[in-house]
């Protein structure tokens, strides 16, 4: 799972700069920063204010996040084929 890059992503397809949405947040851009980089794993809070921040529900940021060694061995095969596809699907209706 890829949280970091799912905000960063999301938060890039809006075209929010990382200040802007750290400040909306009440968290530091340095602590945002870090999150995207996944350097700091967030609590949930944060994660809620973060998805409110990007107008994005939280089941679709974990979604988004996941890639294949997320998904069970025998469900992996599908999840290649569907996941790129729906996650393009996610980013750019969230994007606006």
């Amino acid at each position: 799972m890829n949280l970091g890059n799912a905000i960063k992503s999301l938060r890039k397809e809006k075209g929010i700069r990382q200040n802007q949405l750290a400040d909306t947040c009440s968290i530091t851009q340095s602590y945002l920063s870090n999150i995207e980089a996944n350097k700091k794993e967030p609590t949930l809070s944060v994660l809620q204010q973060i998805c409110e921040g990007l107008s994005v529900p939280l089941p679709i940021l974990f979604f988004i996040s996941m890639d294949a060694d997320d998904v069970s061995d025998d469900k992996k095969q599908l999840f290649n084929q569907m996941a790129p596809m729906i996650k393009q699907t996610f980013l750019k209706s969230f994007a606006t």
